[in-house]
């Protein structure tokens, strides 16, 4: 009897997440605000608030990408670019489309949003047994020179997602220490500074990302592209319109064939380039705790440890931004996470509530107003 009761339960559960609404490859249904909870005039302000406040930066992001990085040393360009669309976005609730703003097929520079995306290639690796903990160093997967020496042999995988490694050294041309340097000090200060006990330091910083999408390569030894699309961006119904670059000087051989190392953002160019209809799916499948229809497409457990802020900043999980912490949004609660890239680009996740927010070209110190209007609507 007992064996009934739970195989009852078991099928009650599964019919309960099976009635969930997924859009299909061909077609995204929508609903009014007032169908799903929400008010109607709330959702309008905040799409309106999203349009009036356009991200201030050029156009042309190649002047937007220098311009913004001219005071570190030794910048350049190494990967492609794309001239940038005008405001978009998206909301989406229960599934559905509530609200949707600009050309939401063009396909657009993301920059770091690129990072949750590289993330989410880790967690895969972790879901597959590639990689059996975070906690393991990485020079244990990666047997070249990249993790030798004293301090570089003791960084973990948890380090590189938590951006807490404080990895040293040079990938492709670009030195570590010349990515966003310190206000204070000059070239030979940044250069040979003291080195800081891999995890107890946060600092946001691309050369070591890239690392991370270089060891990644290592471990899947396939491009990191093929295993988004295969096991996650077709899945979920993606357009085949996305692109996910590296640099010009980023390939490798692995296994006999050439691979390119992408990269985790567009701060020399590169990352993924992506429309905003495919970001909101990516986004509804972490807000469904990664499963979509009855397919669990990565570990639940995965999009909890994403949340897992860094012991030296509680804003940042792996490769997510976390509602808490120094770069919380003030009136908005601690749950949300969210990805966030260069000229005002956001995927905001609500797990609670079912709820994600896309937004293209908003000016990034508005996002936390533009969120708090959406939330307004609930009220």
């Amino acid at each position: 009897m007992a064996r009934k009761t739970l195989l009852f339960l078991a099928l009650s559960i599964s019919l309960t997440l099976s009635a969930q609404y997924y859009p299909t490859k061909s077609q995204w249904e929508g609903k009014s605000a007032s169908q799903v909870g929400l008010k109607q005039s709330g959702i309008d302000d905040a799409v309106q608030f999203a349009m009036d406040h356009e991200y201030s930066g050029q156009k042309d992001l190649r002047l937007a990408i220098l311009q913004s990085f001219s005071r570190e040393p030794y910048h350049e360009l190494q990967g492609p670019t794309k001239g940038r669309g005008g405001p978009a976005g998206m909301i989406i609730k229960d599934g559905f489309i509530v609200a949707s703003w600009g050309d939401t097929k063009r396909v657009d520079m993301t920059f770091s949003v690129t990072k949750s995306y590289l993330s989410t290639t880790a967690g895969l690796a972790v879901d597959d047994g590639l990689i059996s903990s975070v906690k393991d160093k990485v020079k244990d997967y990666v047997w070249d020179d990249t993790f030798e020496g004293e301090h570089n042999s003791k960084i973990t995988w948890e380090h590189l997602l938590q951006q807490t490694s404080d990895w040293s050294g040079a990938l492709f041309g670009l030195y570590d220490w010349a990515d966003r340097p310190d206000r204070e000090g000059k070239l030979d200060d940044w250069r040979y500074r003291e080195l800081k006990e891999p995890g107890s330091s946060y600092k946001y910083n691309d050369v070591r990302v890239n690392v991370l999408s270089y060891s990644l390569l290592n471990v899947w030894r396939k491009p990191l592209p093929q295993v988004l699309k295969e096991r996650i961006m077709d899945p979920i119904g993606a357009s085949t319109t996305w692109r996910w670059y590296g640099y010009d000087n980023s390939w490798m051989t692995l296994d006999g064939q050439q691979m390119q190392v992408v990269s985790g953002g567009g701060h020399h160019g590169g990352g993924v380039f992506i429309s905003t209809e495919d970001h909101a799916r990516f986004g509804l499948l972490f807000a469904r705790k990664g499963q979509w229809n009855n397919d669990q497409l990565i570990s639940e457990e995965w999009t909890r440890m994403i949340q897992t802020s860094a012991s030296a900043y509680e804003s940042y999980g792996y490769m997510w931004w976390l509602n808490k912490g120094p770069r919380s949004w003030d009136g908005l609660p601690s749950h949300l996470y969210y990805a966030a890239g260069f000229g005002g680009n956001f995927i905001v996740v609500d797990e609670q509530n079912d709820l994600v927010i896309v937004t293209r070209w908003l000016e990034p110190s508005q996002i936390g107003e533009m969120v708090r209007k959406v939330y307004n609507a609930m009220d």
